[in-house]
């Protein structure tokens, strides 16, 4: 345990902050320190001219993304365009990201940390405060580092700048927000894990199995001499964010463990948050699944991953010619969708690009789920055996949903690969989603009966034990480019919208959430929902001891 710690407890330094600071020392913290701003909630962000509004240089828009000002030449540059500024000027590699104060490579178009440029927030954050307050913070800081010896020293000063943030926060965030909203640092271009977590931490019949302690990990390690399960670590999870305490968690060990699941994705680079979402249910499925029915296949599992995610698919396909249908049916975890484009022009289309904002058509995700349930013509390179005709004939494809599960997680196509011309791309049109969901037009009896009429036989009510009215409760979204973006997730607790940013949490408006770039949607049974939010208590869960060793740089 003490050799393998190491190799993922901290990144590997960033070569172009070490270049920048070669050449430019520490000027550019101390010159930036006066620009700093610290507000009443322990948020600190880059103090902008008031009668303007930040504009990226390139693309000259007001944008709700992330801005990041460059420390050389202090020009702002979007999400989408910092890869650009640093290539069309040499050298311009740091940035600061105005809205959190923290330093982000353009080059790496990845966050960075660096123990000087800390030392300067945190050193303005203690200069704004009142004098009294002042000096009692500082000490309980130093008394508090004191302890953290054996930690390095850029994990020591991460955690004496969450305990000061979450003391600025005091009692507002210790009563206002429910149980279980707890940051997740990022550890090097984990986005893309920190999203997804934080949905499935607040997926209610998810979360309901761990924090009832139904995966036992002593005895989970007991039955099998492999040390690294998911379901134990994200166990240990759940115990530490549904603990009480608000101080962003490093969920390092978990990053471990999926490494070793997932060999071929092991690094530093930025993932598909939808591809380690199916990769995180799998590995849940290889330990549980085998414990619990080793001789099911998926749709009949009952493994807790299973359980709450895996619904059921019905496939029609129906020969032009005799009219002679075949059904098989696959159980899945998830639906992608593609973007439905009738109401937009063939520019918008050939763009890739409509704005919320723009008199244009928007695709909404009613007419996404209407295109994935719409009878299609399979072309003529396509044509499949019919069993009646005894060749392959014509036919026609028609997907629906036989079997709901718990919880309904849709994912959305943004990115689109094209293997003839060797590119890929992203999608950034705008797709507008409602909190509630009917999925009843969706299911197999409803789209049977209206190609068929009722007049056709009568359906094995496998869906009927399960409702078909969801609510949303977590919506992952991706701002930036194809191979440089950052992922955020909305969550709705008790009818409020909060924003998770790796490790920052902040309330936020549902106007802001409907306007995002929606990547994956996550709803629950509607009933489900409700329950929750009545049982959501704010008294933390009782710990337990941890029986994994603590690793530096983990809370």
């Amino acid at each position: 345990m003490e050799t393998r710690s190491s190799v993922f407890a901290n990144p590997k330094p960033c070569k172009h902050l070490a270049d920048y600071k070669l050449r430019h020392g520490l000027s550019g913290y101390k010159f930036l320190q006066k620009w700093l701003k610290t507000f009443p909630n322990g948020k600190t962000s880059i103090k902008m001219c008031e009668t303007k509004m930040p504009k990226c240089s390139f693309c000259s828009g007001i944008r709700q993304g992330r801005l990041f000002l460059c420390l050389i030449c202090s020009s702002m540059s979007c999400s989408d365009h910092t890869l650009l500024h640093s290539q069309s000027e040499n050298g311009h590699d740091i940035a600061v990201d105005i809205e959190r104060s923290e330093l982000y490579c353009c080059s790496c178009s990845d966050q960075v940390y660096d123990l000087d440029f800390d030392k300067v927030v945190v050193a303005k954050n203690i200069v704004d405060m009142p004098s009294k307050t002042r000096d009692s913070v500082v000490d309980d800081l130093m008394r508090r580092s004191s302890k953290r010896r054996r930690l390095n020293s850029v994990v020591d000063l991460d955690l004496i700048r969450s305990k000061f943030f979450v003391w600025m926060r005091g009692r507002r965030a210790k009563s206002c927000y429910p149980l279980g909203l707890r940051g997740l640092n990022n550890l090097g271009s984990t986005c893309f894990m920190n999203s997804i977590l934080q949905a499935l931490l607040h997926a209610p019949p998810f979360r309901n199995y761990f924090l009832s302690e139904r995966h036992d990990r002593e005895t989970c390690r007991k039955r099998s001499s492999d040390q690294s399960c998911l379901a134990c670590d994200i166990g240990v999870i759940f115990s530490a964010v549904y603990s009480g305490d608000r101080t962003p968690y490093s969920p390092a060990q978990f990053l471990y463990s999926w490494w070793q699941h997932s060999a071929n994705l092991a690094s530093y680079e930025q993932q598909d948050a939808h591809e380690f979402f199916i990769s995180v249910l799998d590995g849940i499925h290889e330990r549980e699944g085998k414990e619990i029915n080793p001789n099911k296949d998926n749709g009949d599992c009952q493994c807790i991953a299973h359980r709450v995610f895996s619904g059921m698919l019905r496939s029609d396909l129906t020969c032009t010619t005799c009219g002679f249908t075949s059904t098989t049916y696959d159980p899945c975890v998830d639906i992608s969708l593609n973007m439905d484009t009738s109401s937009f022009s063939s520019v918008d289309v050939a763009n890739k690009s409509v704005r919320p904002n723009e008199d244009t058509g928007r695709s909404t995700l009613l007419a996404c789920l209407d295109l994935f349930t719409r009878p299609e013509r399979l072309g003529s390179d396509q044509k499949l055996y019919c069993q009646n005709c005894q060749e392959k004939r014509d036919s026609l494809k028609q997907m629906s949903i036989k079997r709901l599960p718990l919880v309904l997680s849709l994912h959305i196509k943004r990115f689109e690969h094209s293997s003839l011309r060797r590119t890929s791309r992203k999608i950034d049109w705008h797709l507008q989603f409602p909190f509630s969901l009917d999925m009843t037009p969706y299911l197999s009896p409803s789209i049977v009966r209206n190609r068929f009429g009722n007049r056709i036989f009568g359906f094995e009510s496998d869906e009927a034990d399960i409702s078909a009215e969801f609510e949303i409760f977590a919506v992952v979204t991706h701002s930036g480019m194809l191979d440089s973006g950052h992922y955020v997730t909305y969550l709705r607790l008790q009818n409020q919208w909060y924003k998770c940013d790796d490790a920052w949490i902040t309330e936020v408006d549902e106007r802001i959430v409907r306007a995002s770039q929606c990547y994956m949607i996550f709803y629950v049974q509607r009933m489900l929902y409700y329950k929750a939010n009545e049982d959501l208590s704010c008294t933390p869960m009782p710990s337990r001891r941890d029986p994994f060793v603590p690793i530096a740089g983990c809370c």
